[in-house]
């Protein structure tokens, strides 16, 4: 349960709102107790016609009693004399009393949902923020599924137990207390045996608990997968109907689904057993009231009308504890979220620099950079070494799993050596704010990252204070701007999640626009122009030819792409082989030779 306390303790930043919600559960109840103090009085005028007396008379009696509670004069001459009166006022008080009661209770609710709902969003946003921040190997290596799930699914089974513990619970203690009090008051020795079974309440349902918890974990654990399974046959719907594999796919769903199903109803035993428990142990204490009732009244210890009222205020703190079973429950639930939550939020994010980055003017510098992914028994990168000049434009080719997109990455900082160094102007990156070095670099990958929103969004995305002329000039550099104006709404126009309403080309040439908006020092294209036609990349080219202020790095697989270059990089097994023009390449580098006969001019076919 620890980790699900540590992240309630995120409640008491709003103070304020926390202590009106338990002021009003604390009324809500108050109000439940002194209705039922009031019945006293109005039993006795009810039960007793010849002995009993009117409220005034009861005061009078009370004041001259000399005992702890004194009624002012005023007050007591105020009360009615008559008995029916009397009853009559005092059933007027309990209707407002109710009615203050469920006015508090309501607002108590409000704010308990209202704080548990506001803590939620900022322990949602605090996750996503932070997972933003984590390395991108690491993601990668756990999947963007795992995370989503634990900031939408997580967040949700916690905000459950926020609730129940905030709301149901304090409202449910409070008049379970209050009515346990008016107990007392009426005969102290009922109630001392019925707070008996409260030991054994307490361990029943931490057993209880604790299976619950076991299976919230498992089952937070199996809805992932059947998530990140539905998530990938879903956005893969196009290959999962050309391979005709749906039923595979189907299949697939049934076991991960069946898993879910196992790992809730684990948790079914636990939360069916909680409200029978319960209910078989009242039965046992009520009986055993009734015959310590029983002798206490026949021995005339113990008026009839006190112990009804005794046994009537021990029924509304057993209906009013009851629900605790299952708020219980909620609570333990919580508790496997919260620790996933947690576990998230402490993972490191990536290191970040405190030296200012400078606007890359001079050189681009890889010295002897290696790269290993955890795990992996060989490093993608090996002892890299690569100079480039300002305003360069250099390919990087090689064999598929050569390491040229994660050499690429290592610029950006989006994967940090395990040994060597970059550096840009003489700086090494790895002391460089993170902030600016990103802002300088553009990266546009073959998979381009399209976004449901407007075409005009998606260009400016990272760039907020980009204005309608600029969006257009980019579009206009990466060719975008013809099919977009054809488009009914032009910049307006909505594109579909993934960009499912355009074309491979299209989204491509959308992406290349947002990094040119950016007016990137470096610019990264990891086959950005592998989906689009020859005439659309003949433009795309020469617009990059004309970014004079800007370094160039390319990965391509199209020889018009690698021949636009003044320096080729090839890569094999992680290592360079080979750098120099395309020419001198062709005379001296065998593996570059092979290349243009087997990968670049097939493509460029």
């Amino acid at each position: 349960m620890r980790p699900f306390w540590h992240i309630a303790r995120r409640m008491l930043i709003r103070r304020g709102m926390l202590i009106s919600a338990l002021l009003l559960a604390f009324i809500s109840a108050a109000g439940l107790g002194i209705g039922l103090l009031s019945l006293g009085p109005m039993l006795e005028q009810i039960l007793h016609p010849e002995t009993g007396h009117g409220l005034r008379a009861m005061a009078e009696e009370a004041n001259a009693a000399g005992g702890f509670w004194h009624i002012p004069d005023g007050i007591v001459g105020m009360l009615p004399a008559d008995r029916f009166n009397g009853v009559l006022l005092l059933i007027v008080v309990i209707w407002c009393l109710t009615i203050l009661g469920a006015t508090a209770n309501f607002l108590h609710q409000y704010l308990s949902q209202t704080l548990a709902t506001i803590t939620i969003a900022d322990v949602r946003r605090d996750l996503f923020d932070h997972v933003l921040r984590l390395p991108l190997s690491r993601v990668a290596g756990q999947g963007s599924s795992e995370y989503t799930a634990r900031i939408i699914r997580d967040t949700a089974g916690l905000e459950a137990g926020f609730i129940g513990l905030l709301g149901k619970s304090v409202a449910q203690i409070s008049k379970g207390v209050a009515a346990l009090v008016v107990a007392v008051i009426f005969d102290w020795k009922i109630v001392v045996v019925a707070c008996l079974v409260a030991p054994i309440l307490a361990v029943t349902l931490r057993k209880i608990a604790k299976r619950i918890r076991r299976g919230s974990r498992g089952s937070l654990a199996a809805q992932q997968d059947l998530l990140r399974l539905a998530g990938e046959r879903i956005q893969g719907l196009r290959a999962v109907k050309t391979s005709t594999a749906e039923q595979t796919a189907a299949e697939q769903f049934d076991e991960a689904n069946a898993r879910v199903v196992h790992n809730e109803l684990r948790m079914r035993t636990a939360k069916a057993m909680s409200s029978p428990i319960m209910e078989t142990l009242a039965i046992f204490v009520l009986g055993s009231l009734a015959l310590l009732a029983a002798n206490s009244i026949l021995s005339g210890s113990l008026p009839f009308e006190r112990f009804l009222l005794s046994v009537g205020a021990l029924a509304v703190a057993g209906a009013s504890f009851r629900p605790l079973a299952n708020i219980v429950n909620d609570i333990s639930a919580a508790s496997a979220p919260a620790k996933r939550i947690l576990d998230v939020l402490g993972e490191s994010t990536e290191p970040d620099g405190s030296t200012p980055l400078s606007r890359h003017e001079g050189l681009l510098e890889l010295r002897s950079v290696s790269f290993a992914y955890p795990g992996a028994a060989t490093p993608s990168v090996r002892d890299v070494s690569l100079t480039v000049r300002f305003g360069e434009h250099v390919a990087v080719v090689g064999p598929n799993g050569s390491g040229k997109t994660t050499l690429l990455s290592l610029v950006p900082r989006l994967l940090v050596p395990t040994s060597g160094e970059v550096l840009i102007d003489g700086q090494d990156i790895a002391d460089a704010r993170l902030t600016d070095l990103r802002r300088q670099i553009a990266v546009v990958t073959q998979e381009p990252f399209i976004m449901r929103g407007t075409i005009a969004e998606n260009i400016a995305f990272g760039v907020p204070d980009a204005s309608d002329a600029d969006i257009r000039e980019a579009a206009k550099a990466s060719c975008a701007a013809g099919f977009i104006e054809s488009l009914p709404n032009g910049y307006q126009s909505v594109i579909a999640e993934h960009g499912a309403t355009l074309s491979g080309g299209q989204r491509q040439r959308l992406a290349i626009a947002r990094a040119l908006l950016r007016s990137p020092s470096i610019l990264i294209l990891d086959e950005a122009t592998s989906q689009v036609d020859s005439e659309s990349e003949a433009a795309i080219a020469e617009a990059i030819r004309g970014v004079s202020d800007c370094t160039v790095l390319v990965i391509a697989h199209r020889l018009t792409t690698v021949l636009e270059c003044s320096r080729i990089v090839v890569m094999d097994e992680g290592a360079v082989v080979d750098c120099a023009s395309h020419d001198d390449l062709l005379a001296r580098c065998s593996l570059y030779e092979r290349l243009i006969r087997t990968q670049l001019v097939a493509v460029e076919s």
